[in-house]
């Protein structure tokens, strides 16, 4: 069964007219002459706005039903690695990172959190993964809902971090969000102590740590293109410091290696992020895939920190062949 949502915008101009043209044609089922003849414009016009609301990002398909391959690989991922919710989005051939299967299946993994009633406060990592799903959320209120950051927002000197998602989470679902306005890392374990008492920063810190459902990503440690020294988060040294430690797979600056075991170095101190025992309580479900991440992705699942897993049908393989560790 296709689910399609088209966001309406509140704006009575041209986008506001593409959103109705989108929603008159693919909810209503009316072809594009008879949008045409509702809003008493030209076909060729109908069919340009029908155009823009697929180029803005207006209309978001959504598809319930069952593909049996990615069924079974979502039980094998289950069975061997004690999730509760597992969910594997079929293969686009997008090439190394499948930003459009994974957004896709975030998203209405996040609508569907959004409109079930039970979660009043979620939490947010960051991540270029994550910022995909959020974008195709359709635009909706949940006014009920809280979201908040789940670690420090800003890079070493201060930058926005390029891939936080919790402005872009206020602009698409209508919440209240909470941003931890601080550093990722800090410069030492008392500067972490100190912040966390200043008012404010404990209050978001408090409600991260409240948080029911905490949606995630999951970040490589080897090689050149580990998110968080890419991203500015940590400096290459402390990165190093990690590898030689043998981490391999990164979740909310928890750093693990193959066997799922939390790598502990000078760095671990100063992230601002939950500690690991808070990470235990509430659900943790990690939106994660691409060619660089399986390792990545089963050493944070070796750890047994996840609740569930959102993933593509390439990566469920990759992890579904992977040796055991050791």
């Amino acid at each position: 069964m296709f689910v399609i949502a088209v966001s309406i915008l509140p704006d009575d101009d041209e986008d506001s007219l593409s959103a109705r043209a989108a929603w008159l044609h693919f909810v209503g089922g009316l072809t594009q002459g008879e949008v045409a003849g509702r809003l008493n414009v030209p076909a060729g016009k109908a069919h340009r706005l029908i155009a823009r609301a697929n180029r803005a990002g207006l209309v978001q398909v959504f598809i319930d039903g069952t593909i049996g391959s990615c069924v079974a690989l979502e039980e094998q991922l289950r069975d061997r690695f004690g999730l509760s919710h597992c969910e594997v989005a079929p293969d686009l051939n997008e090439g190394p990172l499948p930003l459009r299967a994974l957004g896709t299946v975030g998203a209405r993994f996040l609508r569907q959190a959004c409109e079930g009633g039970a979660e009043s406060v979620i939490g947010l990592g960051h991540g270029r993964t994550l910022a995909s799903c959020v974008s195709r959320l359709p635009r909706a209120s949940y006014p009920e809902i809280k979201f908040v950051s789940l670690l420090g927002g800003f890079t070493r000197k201060f930058a926005a971090n390029p891939f936080d998602v919790i402005n872009l989470i206020a602009d698409r679902a209508g919440v209240e969000a909470y941003v931890m306005p601080v550093p990722f890392c800090l410069n030492s374990a008392e500067d972490r102590a100190v912040l966390l008492a200043q008012r404010g920063i404990d209050e978001v810190y408090d409600l991260a740590r409240r948080a029911s459902l905490r949606i995630v990503g999951i970040g490589t440690v080897l090689g050149q293109d580990a998110s968080l020294a890419a991203s500015h988060m940590i400096e290459p040294a402390e990165l190093a410091e990690i590898q030689q430690a043998g981490g391999c797979g990164e979740v909310l600056g928890h750093f693990f290696d193959a066997r799922g075991r939390r790598i502990e170095t000078e760095l671990s101190s100063r992230l601002m992020s939950l500690d690991i025992e808070e990470l235990r309580t509430g659900k943790m479900v990690a939106v994660a895939g691409g060619a660089l991440k399986p390792a990545a992705i089963r050493a944070v699942l070796e750890s047994r920190l996840l609740h569930g897993l959102l993933t593509d049908e390439r990566t469920a393989r990759a992890l579904v062949d992977l040796p055991g560790p050791g």
